[in-house]
């Protein structure tokens, strides 16, 4: 009887353990998803809080220092834009689409600062879900024009 119930309570702290890791420890690791909307709309609040950051890079906006790896540019949605800074390479897709002046959607994960400056530590390019990496021997510049001219309509041709 005694070895059933020390096993219990070794099984029981063992779920407890594994619950606090998978569950308590989850809500300190979101990163909640904002539009520039959204994140304008938080006003005091927003500021200093880590936030994805999602939207349309606005067309010619993109400033990119390949020597000091400072990329600036404006992230809007249909109601706001925000001023975007990172420091870092961004990835090759975002330089093309930019050099290109075609739409691209970015999401962004960083902070506001009280100067109206989104501080990014983290840059991704949003693409359709049918995103595929070109064929050897095809020409890129045409494979991301194509895919980026599809994100911006939406996926429908």
């Amino acid at each position: 009887m005694k070895k059933r119930l020390t096993l219990a309570v070794g099984v029981l702290v063992v779920v407890l353990i594994f619950g606090y890791f998978a569950f308590g420890g989850l809500g300190r690791s979101l990163v909640y998803f904002w539009t520039p909307t959204e994140l304008l709309a938080e006003g005091d609040a927003a500021y200093g809080t880590s936030v994805r950051l999602g939207g349309m890079v606005v067309p010619g906006s993109v400033r990119w220092d390949a020597d000091r790896r400072e990329l600036n540019f404006q992230l809007a949605d249909e109601g706001g834009t925000i001023e975007v800074y990172n420091a870092g390479i961004p990835p090759q897709m975002f330089l093309e689409a930019a050099d290109r002046k075609e739409p691209i959607g970015a999401v962004v994960e960083g902070t506001l600062t009280r100067e109206g400056v989104f501080r990014a530590t983290n840059l991704m390019v949003r693409h359709s879900e049918e995103y595929r990496a070109p064929q050897h021997g095809e020409d890129k510049q045409e494979y991301y024009r194509e895919l980026f001219r599809d994100q911006s309509s939406g996926g429908a041709e």
